[in-house]
């Protein structure tokens, strides 16, 4: 791969069609610097949606009468739907216009999150979980579609993603922190109507940004397309799921990967026969989009799995609460707020991609291998441990989400940056989904393993080995990403 690939444009480019999406006007500086804060509110919706009805899932399994088998579909039924559609979502909001696509998706992920919140049984809740996440399908394509046509110059870009990456970053420690707070002072019923207020004021918001028209030129949706990534990404993410409880091993799980996966190859072969495929292979071939697939879904595999052990260890081993241990993700969220916007941000269009992609990376993988050095019998854990762990691993997620955001829509004509911000979003619910699954499933293993080989060591002890046997593996992963990556170097980036 040569220098410059993670920054050229398009190779079609030259011989593809003038753009058919277009605004009614270029709108002034002012004026379209509020989409700013109303698509960063959507993406806070959407991340923080992720973590925070965890939080409440055992008081909503209590008050609701869930049996243990059923309750994961609290979560399971929003991811599948937010990542199985997410391609469809993508090309909805093409064809009815990002910022009308986007207005809808914040109306509907408020209405299913009144309606969740009021649920009385399991299946109420359920069934609003997966509205949100069809809603949150179409919402997420459509608004890093909209930064991309509103945020033209690479200085503006910069400011813009980095704002947009920080709140996403930081979305996560954000919903652990506020389902502790809500769940135990108001109510797990608020974990859900928090939603409504900030999805209303985003809506009323969009009235600010500037007005674009859909697609034209009459397009006829890829219906086999459609079938095949609804259906393909669906068994992917619930066979990820279903991995956690039942091991890699069960039947069903290999059943579900393998048919995810099969069906998924055949989506590519539909898509590349097809004369208006519901993504373009070109988003997906062209080399500096592919490294910034490459690098935000490994980097999601392994931070899903970070956060998932610093909740645990703190909770379990260090006897925080819920709350404290949210709050102790805060560092995390602060160190990647710092990186987005103080140092990607500034610096997006000054240096190359890759020259904080890399260090992005390297500082998450250094991050994870200085608590793969605990032991049950470390002291001065915080200081010495945790926070040095989370702010590195803050600053690399904060160095990789901003231009990997840029990247995955530069480059990209008009009206195909829908399917492109799909595809950069269904890589993150993908690495998600497979991080959590993946290395807890490690770490379940490994602690295993250790109490049967060690009978006399404690529970505790098993657990924290477990922990670094997982963080272990997150620090091998983010290794290799920047070795999958690193060839993918660039002179500059003009995006």
């Amino acid at each position: 791969m040569s220098a410059g690939d993670m920054t050229s444009p398009d190779p079609t480019s030259a011989r593809a069609p003038a753009p058919e999406y277009t605004t009614d006007t270029t709108p002034s500086g002012g004026h379209r610097w509020w989409t700013l804060p109303v698509v960063s509110a959507a993406q806070l919706l959407v991340v923080l949606d992720g973590t925070i009805v965890n939080i409440a899932l055992p008081s909503a399994q209590d008050a609701l009468g869930m049996s243990d088998a059923s309750r994961q579909w609290v979560i399971t039924a929003y991811a599948l739907a937010f990542g199985g559609l997410l391609l469809l979502g993508g090309r909805i909001a093409g064809a009815l216009g990002y910022r009308r696509a986007f207005a809808i998706g914040l109306a509907g992920f408020a209405a299913s999150s009144a309606l969740g919140g009021a649920a009385t049984e399991p299946e109420m809740l359920f069934a609003a979980r997966a509205l949100q996440g069809v809603f949150a399908a179409l919402l997420a394509p459509a608004g890093l579609s909209l930064l991309t046509t509103t945020f033209t110059g690479a200085r503006e870009r910069g400011r813009a993603f980095g704002v947009f990456a920080a709140v996403g970053a930081a979305g996560s420690a954000v919903g652990l922190v506020a389902g502790g707070l809500l769940t135990e002072y108001a109510g797990w019923r608020w974990c859900l109507y928090i939603n409504v207020p900030i999805a209303l004021l985003a809506v009323a918001g969009t009235a600010l940004v500037p007005r674009d028209r859909p697609v034209r030129g009459g397009a006829r949706l890829d219906v086999p397309g459609a079938v095949l990534s609804v259906a393909g990404f669906a068994a992917v993410v619930y066979g990820f799921n279903e991995a956690e409880p039942l091991g890699w091993d069960s039947p069903r799980v290999v059943a579900l990967l393998a048919g995810g996966v099969l069906l998924l190859a055949a989506f590519v072969a539909v898509e590349l026969r097809v004369p208006d495929p519901l993504l373009p292979m070109r988003v997906l071939l062209h080399r500096a989009r592919a490294g910034a697939f490459v690098a935000i879904t490994l980097m999601f595999v392994s931070m899903f799995g970070f956060y998932l052990f610093v909740s645990y260890y703190t909770q379990t081993v260090l006897g925080y609460s819920p709350v404290e241990a949210g709050l102790t993700l805060i560092v995390n969220a602060l160190a990647a707020l710092a990186g987005s916007l103080l140092i990607a941000g500034k610096l997006h269009g000054r240096v190359s991609p890759s020259a904080l992609i890399l260090p992005g990376l390297g500082l998450a993988a250094t991050g994870m291998l200085v608590l793969t050095r605990l032991t049950p019998h470390s002291t001065d854990i915080l200081p010495v441990y945790l926070v040095p762990a989370l702010v590195l691993t803050g600053l690399g997620l904060g160095l990789v989400l901003p231009p990997t955001a840029a990247l995955a829509t530069a480059g990209m004509h008009h009206h195909e940056i829908g399917a492109a911000s799909a595809a950069y979003n269904a890589s993150q619910q993908l690495g998600a989904a497979l991080g959590t699954a993946l290395l807890n499933t490690v770490a379940a293993s490994a602690s295993a393993s250790y109490l049967a080989e060690h009978g006399h060591v404690t529970q505790v002890a098993a657990s924290v080995h477990g922990y670094t046997a997982a963080l272990t593996v997150a620090f091998g992963i983010l290794v290799a990403a920047v070795c999958l990556v690193a060839p993918l170097r660039a002179k500059r980036n003009h995006t």
